[in-house]
């Protein structure tokens, strides 16, 4: 009737240690897929540009980077509205650039400035 106590200890932690060896290997097997994705991912484009055509989409990159703060419609949110902005193309790109507020700098790629002011000033 005396078992012995410290038996199922040793059973959980041969567990353990069988769950991190095999979750060890897994996870080696993942990072390889990783790296491949993040190599295909360079060759194909990135930024908010059509890997196909290799001109700047500013839909596409408003969609990437600015939709959750100037919302879906360009109706505002956090950020302010973008249809029908006073701004002009100038104050447009320096915001772009720059940040200001708690909109960050840099989002935009310096020679696509001028197609992202662009198309936010054509916004009605």
């Amino acid at each position: 009737m005396n078992r012995n106590p410290i038996i199922p200890f040793v059973l959980i932690m041969a567990l353990g240690i069988g769950l991190v060896f095999f979750l060890s290997i897994e996870g080696l097997n993942n990072a390889d897929e990783k790296a491949k994705e993040e190599k295909h991912g360079e060759m194909a484009g990135e930024e908010g540009e059509k890997p196909s055509s290799g001109e700047f989409d500013p839909e596409a990159k408003y969609k990437e980077s600015c939709v959750s703060c100037h919302g879906g419609n360009y109706e505002g949110g956090a950020g302010p509205a973008l249809k029908g902005t006073k701004l002009s193309k100038d104050e447009i790109k320096d915001r772009i650039k720059n940040g200001g507020g708690i909109m960050p700098a840099g989002l935009v790629a310096d020679e696509n400035l001028d197609a992202m002011a662009d198309w936010i000033k054509s916004l009605k």
